[in-house]
C-alpha cells in the first residue's frame, strides 16, 4: 500500500504521543467498559459462534478485552503502541504489535473490534482500511467499529478524525460490509460518539 509520506508522519506524532502517555491514559480508564460500549461488545459477542475468534485493533489498556474474553470468546490483542502491550503485560495479558494501516491483518476473524481506533486514521487511508477488515473477516463475520460522529480532524500531537455518521456508514457499504446496528452517545468533554456493527455477509 502507497501511502503519502505526511500521513505516516502524521500517524507516527501519534503513535509516539501515546507512547508517551499510556500510564496517563491508563489511569483514567475505568476497569469496566460504561454501558454504551458494553452494550456494543455483547451485540457483537451475540453474532459470533461460541469460543470465536475476535482481532481488537488498538486494544489500548485492555479492558474491552478483558470484558469480552469474560462473554466466551477468545481476543487476539493488538496495537501499534508498544508501551499499551507492556502495560497489559503486567497484568498477565498478552497482545501484539500492530498497525492497522500498515500490517496485514490475518484472520479470518468471527469479529474484528476496532473502538475508538479508526478516529486516528487519516480520511484517505479508511476505504483501505475497511477493505483489509472485510478480508479478516470469516464470512457472516461482524466487524465493531467506535468512531467519532462530526466534520474535520484535528493535527496536533494525535491526529483525530471526525466523520458524518452517513459517510462513514456509506464507507462501510463500499468495503462489502452490511450496517445492522448503530448506537450514538455522548461521551467526556460533549464529543458525540457511534457504534457501528457491521457483517461481512455470509457466502
Amino acid at each position: 500500500m502507497d501511502i503519502p509520506a505526511p500521513v505516516l508522519d502524521s500517524m507516527q506524532r501519534t503513535l509516539q504521543s501515546y507512547e508517551a502517555s499510556a500510564r496517563d491514559y491508563d489511569a483514567i480508564v475505568a476497569d469496566h467498559p460504561p454501558p454504551e460500549i458494553e452494550d456494543a461488545l455483547r451485540r457483537m459477542v451475540a453474532c459470533m459462534p461460541a469460543g470465536g475468534s475476535v482481532l481488537e485493533v488498538g486494544s489500548g489498556t485492555g479492558r474491552d478485552a478483558d470484558f469480552v474474553e469474560s462473554l466466551g470468546v477468545i481476543v487476539r490483542r493488538t496495537d501499534a503502541t508498544q508501551a499499551f502491550l507492556d502495560l497489559q503485560a503486567e497484568r498477565g495479558r498478552q497482545g501484539a504489535l500492530l498497525n492497522v494501516v500498515t500490517d496485514p491483518l490475518g484472520g479470518p476473524y468471527d469479529a474484528i473490534l476496532a473502538m475508538a481506533v479508526l478516529i486516528h486514521v487519516d480520511r484517505a487511508q479508511i476505504a483501505p482500511v475497511l477493505r483489509k477488515v472485510f478480508d479478516a473477516l470469516a464470512p457472516g463475520g461482524v466487524f465493531l467499529a467506535g468512531m467519532r460522529i462530526g466534520e474535520g480532524e484535528t493535527n496536533g500531537d494525535y491526529q483525530t478524525v471526525y466523520w458524518d455518521r452517513d459517510l462513514f456508514a456509506a464507507q462501510l457499504a463500499a468495503a462489502g460490509l452490511r450496517l445492522d446496528w448503530e448506537r450514538q452517545w455522548i461521551g467526556r468533554e460533549d464529543v458525540r460518539w457511534a457504534s457501528f456493527l457491521a457483517c461481512r455477509p455470509p457466502g
